[in-house]
């Protein structure tokens, strides 16, 4: 059954990659279709609704795409694929789909990083945010120092933007572009899909207490080759026939 589209048309090139490998992320606005967000907010709501009778190790927020037989549909989407292997190219798997609701008050989350074949750079991890209703600045926004993912570091944390100024980003310059590392805060329009690199620094400011959820939902995707810890897949559904997903739910 062929299956609606869930991305307007966009340009994924070699300019658009150089800014991707340069940045450590890139920002679609305005990406996803109208009806591929309403879909997506349906699917979120209900992974939401799900959460207080969440089993340990596998919770819904966490396993999405196994509460949720839109989002499950997504993963071998051929749109999201087509995506995917441009960035990544033809050999890759999915890793996981995790379900970033943001309601009012939330705290966000504080600035880390994330691993990924650190012995074996050529190997790739991207994860493809979808921000349904998109996000102000300083409203459950997004943060990034763009440059930072080519220090290929999995352990930068810091619980502020000024403790990250005094720690980790003192001194570092970006090693392409040669100019000091700088905190980036974003901000996206309803439909944004984002595009990050695992390795880059990020953080999530907290929600305002009088806004509403932020819906969003992050599939992940990473060439074969060394373990993942991200990957958060129950065997059951590993095993599970996916239309579109043959080939890609295997950890190699």
């Amino acid at each position: 059954m062929k299956q609606e589209p869930i991305f307007q048309p966009y340009k994924f090139g070699e300019q658009q990659k150089a800014i991707l490998d340069r940045d450590g992320h890139f920002i679609f606005p305005n990406l996803l279709t109208p009806q591929a967000c309403e879909r997506l907010t349906e699917s979120l709501s209900h992974i939401q609704s799900l959460a207080s009778a969440a089993v340990k190790g596998h919770e819904p927020s966490r396993f999405s795409a196994e509460y949720d037989e839109y989002l499950e549909s997504l993963i071998g989407h051929p749109q999201m694929l087509e995506l995917a292997r441009k960035i990544l190219g033809e050999n890759i798997r999915y890793d996981h789909c995790v379900g970033l609701n943001r309601p009012g008050g939330n705290q966000g989350i504080r600035w880390h990083s994330h691993g990924y074949s650190e012995d074996h750079p050529s190997l790739g991890f991207v994860r493809i945010f979808f921000y349904v209703n998109g996000f102000d600045v300083d409203d459950g926004g997004l943060k990034a120092v763009p440059g930072s993912h080519l220090y290929r570091d999995r352990k930068i944390h810091a619980p502020t933007d000024e403790d990250l100024r005094k720690g980790w980003l003192a001194g570092k310059t970006h090693l392409i572009t040669h100019a000091p590392l700088e905190i980036l805060p974003l901000s996206a329009p309803v439909g944004t899909v984002a595009l990050m690199w695992t390795h880059a620094a990020h953080a999530v400011s907290p929600r305002k207490p009088d806004s509403d959820t932020r819906w969003c939902v992050v599939y992940a995707y990473r060439n074969p080759g060394r373990p993942s810890g991200a990957r958060w897949i129950s065997e059951a559904f590993e095993q599970k026939p996916i239309a579109g997903a043959e080939g890609l739910m295997s950890l190699y």
